[in-house]
């Protein structure tokens, strides 16, 4: 804007080198909107063009200086005027002085290390977004474009069984197991349950996955659980002897992947939660921790030497199941 309406302004363009070629990922925003955003991955070289239009032909701009920077931040909604980054880049495109006519500036963040998720929660929000500005006296002129960042893992070298047993003595004595204790997030859980001792009338059996939020620290945490899932195991009554198969498909639910302690500032923990409803409306569940990760098979020149080995393991590991070609795509399976 300029001042009082008069001297010269300009609008602001961020341009990405490959914008035509590189993929889109939905990502929801803090109003529950759904937007594409460009996708990035850890190690990942961030280039492109700043475009500064000047709006009023013939008026030259004055400025202090013309700049662009890559930044992850985390905004805890509790405490809006502070932004935690972790990631702050900075390039500049232009000394000051001034400008005559519009002007194109090339940038480019090699190698850029993006740790972390992006994520859009309860409570908390995490972003990477590039920040153009021209530096003026008065006010500055800026431009913001959001990416999304997806972390990727290769297969847990150990995932167990899970086993686990709800019990009211002389009442109910149920077994439950479920094939393994990290999933990625188009998996299948597959699991059983055995009905050992069955002495009161269930008459409904689910399973929920549950997601929970953890921000802040110390005295200040709050908790938000959200069910993702309900999946309804049996209707009636079950008798003793009696196993019920679980198949649970994942990939029609909205997730990411389990993230631990994320800056020291949130978490999001995913659960299993069997819920079995008495006739008299008692109900008795037991829960269970589970990992989600996103699988995914990359390999780009622009990536760091760690994320070039992460995806050479996974390879490894993905040949021995079946043969497959190269991609530069998450996978599908």
């Amino acid at each position: 804007m300029s001042f009082f309406g008069f001297g010269q302004s300009a609008e602001i363009d961020i341009v990405l080198n490959d914008a035509e070629t590189r993929k889109k990922a939905e990502h929801k925003s803090e109003d529950g909107r759904k937007d594409k955003y460009f996708l990035f991955y850890d190690g990942e070289t961030v280039s492109g063009k700043v475009n500064v239009t000047l709006k009023y032909h013939g008026k030259r701009l004055e400025h202090n200086g013309i700049k662009i920077e890559f930044i992850g931040q985390i905004e805890l909604y509790y405490d809006r005027g502070n932004h935690h980054e972790f990631v702050s880049l900075v390039k500049d495109l232009a000394r000051p002085g001034e400008l005559t006519q519009s002007q194109t500036f090339d940038f480019e963040f090699t190698h850029v290390e993006k740790p972390y998720e992006s994520y859009t929660g309860q409570n908390v929000k995490l972003r990477y977004f590039l920040r153009a500005a021209v530096s003026r006296r008065l006010n500055d002129i800026s431009k913001e474009q959001d990416i999304v960042v997806h972390t990727l893992s290769t297969y847990p070298e150990l995932n167990s069984s899970i086993k686990m047993e709800v019990g009211i003595e002389d009442c109910l004595h149920i077994e439950f197991e479920y094939n393994k204790s990290k999933y990625h997030l188009k998996d299948v859980i597959v699991g059983k349950i055995y009905f050992l001792l069955v002495r009161i009338k269930i008459r409904h059996m689910e399973i929920d996955i549950i997601k929970r939020e953890t921000t802040g620290t110390g005295p200040n945490i709050y908790h938000e659980n959200d069910t993702i899932a309900k999946y309804e195991i049996m209707d009636g009554a079950p008798v003793r002897g009696e196993s019920i198969p679980i198949r649970l498909f994942l990939a029609g639910y909205e997730m990411t992947p389990t993230m631990r302690d994320i800056n020291k500032k949130f978490s999001v923990r995913y659960y299993l939660n069997l819920v079995l409803i008495d006739e008299e409306e008692r109900r008795y569940f037991k829960q269970q921790e589970i990992t989600l990760w996103r699988k995914g098979d990359i390999v780009r020149k622009s990536m760091s030497h760690q994320a070039v080995i992460a995806s050479q393991r996974f390879e490894g590991s993905s040949n021995q199941e079946k043969p497959r070609s190269q991609s530069h795509n998450e996978d599908d399976s």
